[in-house]
């Protein structure tokens, strides 16, 4: 599979935005970034939880009582390779005037509030604002004028309310307008797709002209995809915009995936399964969204965190989520914690 990526280096030109499309395979510079292993590294997290007081409650693990640390010490190394740091500055100033949208599920919020995080501990004394109006959140760094934003839009697809209900429209992607003018976007769904009964927000699905009560999740997920890929043919502009496919964010509520047929989810695990390999495999969408990635004409860039991910059985909150001791959370991540890397990722394919 070859990731198609766009280069980030101009970002810091005063003059209208121009990216070089570049065409790598994975290992093309001798470092694929999703195959590697989790060390401990005693220069982590690459920030303090307590001076980010906007990392919302379901994700302040340590605010919520968890009394084990070693899970933010944990670093991904890639096999063949190291990551960069993270550079906080270096990246407000490659967005200087520029704005940056996570649309998707409380998965994209997660990876969001990583990102707000380490970029205002990067710069600590300059100022942020914080606000929020409907389903769109805007973190902006008025001294950069960079703007961080969250389109929450759990299948990216729409949902209508009409005369027989809320429909879930395959085929309908009304909720791109939100997207036109961003100079980056970070897209994810997949966690939504199987809810059933009181936690799913519509009563029925339409393809085209038909109407059915439901149908199969999976194609129901790669129908929506398709639609979604449509989108980014039609509209993107690589001259302007880049374009990353957060991946599949795992859960782990079965220990039999990774040897460990005693544990009936992530609570109490404290850490990472060893190696570089995951016993249970890879869950089946990754397979169908990597099809329908294989398919877009425009440059998408993979940030494929399922693998390394999936070794974090670790890093979930469990029961000190927005639940507490009465919930149990193994699919969101504590922040500081797995989606940090990902950013870190996200930052190494953009100076690459």
């Amino acid at each position: 599979m070859s990731i198609r990526f766009l280069s980030g280096s101009s970002l810091t030109a005063a003059v209208p935005l121009l990216l070089l499309v570049l065409v790598y395979k994975a290992n093309a510079s001798g470092c694929d970034f999703f195959t590697g292993t989790w060390v401990v590294d005693g220069s982590y997290p690459p920030y303090n939880a307590s001076a980010c007081p906007f990392i919302e409650r379901e994700f302040s693990c340590q605010k919520n009582g968890r009394p084990d640390s070693l899970y933010t010490k944990y670093r991904w190394k890639p096999l063949y390779c190291n990551l960069q740091r993270f550079n906080g500055v270096d990246f407000l100033e490659r967005f200087r005037g520029k704005s940056i949208m996570f649309v998707g599920d409380s998965l994209s919020r997660n990876q969001w509030q990583s990102l707000t995080c380490i970029l205002h501990s990067s710069v600590p004394k300059a100022t942020y604002n914080l606000t929020r109006q409907g389903d769109v959140s805007v973190f902006a760094f008025p001294d950069y004028e960079v703007k961080v934003m969250l389109d929450r839009s759990v299948y990216l697809v729409d949902v209508a309310r009409e005369k027989i209900g809320r429909v879930l429209k395959l085929d309908s992607i009304e909720g791109s307008k939100l997207w036109n003018g961003i100079d980056m976007l970070i897209f994810n769904t997949w966690h939504w797709w199987n809810r059933r009964g009181t936690t799913q927000p519509w009563d029925y699905i339409q393809v085209g002209n038909e109407i059915k009560k439901d149908m199969d999740r999976m194609l129901a997920f790669e129908t929506a995809l398709t639609t979604w890929a449509k989108w980014v043919d039609s509209n993107v502009d690589p001259a302007k915009t880049l374009v990353f496919f957060q991946g599949i964010s795992p859960s782990h509520y079965n220990g039999t995936l990774w040897d460990e047929p005693s544990a009936k989810s992530c609570a109490g695990q404290k850490q990472p399964v060893a190696g570089s390999t995951y016993p249970g495999g890879l869950p089946p969408p990754v397979e169908v969204l990597k099809g329908v990635l294989s398919r877009i004409t425009k440059p998408v860039t993979l940030l494929d965190v399922t693998l390394l991910s999936l070794l974090r059985k670790d890093g979930h909150p469990s029961i000190y989520g927005l639940g507490g001791s009465t919930g149990l959370d193994c699919s969101h991540w504590c922040l500081p914690g797995v989606p940090d890397t990902w950013n870190e990722i996200l930052y190494n394919l953009i100076i690459r």
